[in-house]
């Protein structure tokens, strides 16, 4: 890891945050993730969060462990997180076997929809 900038994703981990999330964010999807994007309150700083989510309906424990995996390095490539937001990313049955650059085009996507500026 010399020489390599380490990028540290600030994750949301409350499940109160997440349910507020659910209730009063914005909902984008693509074929491979489903994005829930709402602005940060302005108590909090303009640190932007991200949090990874892969239902039990996608599979065993390591396709799942596997689809957040690839969603965060994902999100790591695309820039995120991004200030002012936070953004929890669902995955589907497709994400953990998608090819990474299918994955960053929907990412890319979501952000481009969401009007999110890095």
């Amino acid at each position: 890891m010399r020489g390599e900038e380490v990028c540290l994703v600030r994750t949301i981990k409350s499940s109160r945050e997440i349910d507020s999330l659910f209730r009063e964010s914005r909902r984008i999807s693509t074929s491979l993730i489903t994005a829930l994007i709402k602005i940060t309150p302005e108590g909090r700083g303009q640190d932007g969060r991200v949090a990874f989510i892969a239902g039990k309906r996608m599979g065993n424990a390591p396709t799942r462990n596997r689809a957040k995996r690839v969603m965060r390095e994902t999100v790591r490539r695309a820039g995120g997180p991004w200030p002012g937001v936070d953004v929890v990313l669902i995955s589907n049955a497709r994400t953990g076997s998608a090819k990474p650059r299918s994955l960053d085009a929907a990412v890319a996507s979501l952000v481009e929809r969401a009007g999110i500026n890095s």
